[in-house]
């Protein structure tokens, strides 16, 4: 299966892509994590994030497509992959869809985590407080939210006029979301 995360930041993506992941036997494959194992290893590609990311700025879809683009042609992604941060634009969906033409392949489906944005934003206080991180205020917080829900929702459509879309209410026990993700992907 090819699958693709989407939800805002505090959801439980991290969290639910490595249970599925395991449960699957197919690799989470992480936009963040191949940043870091790309700069970690000075790769070329890893010296052009680092240089972006240096900045303060982003790193552009020519780079972060030549990085997941490499990483799906592991081994281990061939019988599938869940794909988590990535695809963020429509040019990156359009590029996506590309690979996957390359190799007779296509998503086969996108898990959207729903939650109510007052919860999360209480989560990731939480979470960044427990990290020591001072900078995660209630307004920045919710700032980060509402860009992810303006930058997504086009993407929400695109998927959801593709019948792949497939929403998943993020709340609640951590075991019921997964069972709730499991039953989705294997309808």
């Amino acid at each position: 299966m090819r699958i693709v995360f989407m939800g805002p930041p505090g959801a439980g993506k991290g969290t639910q892509a490595a249970l599925l992941s395991h449960e699957l036997g197919i690799p989470h494959i992480s936009t963040g994590d191949i940043f870091r194992a790309n700069v970690t290893d000075g790769t070329p590609l890893g010296k052009q994030a680092q240089s972006y990311m240096d900045a303060g700025e982003y790193v552009p879809d020519g780079v972060t497509n030549a990085m997941v683009r490499d990483r799906l042609t592991h081994e281990d992604a061939q019988p599938g992959f869940i794909l988590d941060g990535y695809p963020r634009t429509v040019e990156q969906v359009g590029e996506l869809d590309a690979m996957l033409r390359s190799d007779g392949t296509k998503i086969d489906s996108v898990i959207e985590l729903t939650v109510d944005v007052d919860v999360v934003v209480d989560r990731l206080i939480r979470r960044s407080a427990e990290q020591g991180r001072t900078d995660d205020t209630e307004d920045v917080l919710r700032r980060r939210l509402q860009v992810y829900s303006e930058q997504t929702a086009p993407l929400i459509e695109l998927y959801q006029s593709r019948d792949l879309l497939v929403q998943v209410n993020g709340l609640g026990d951590i075991a019921a979301v997964t069972a709730a993700i499991v039953l989705a992907v294997n309808s």
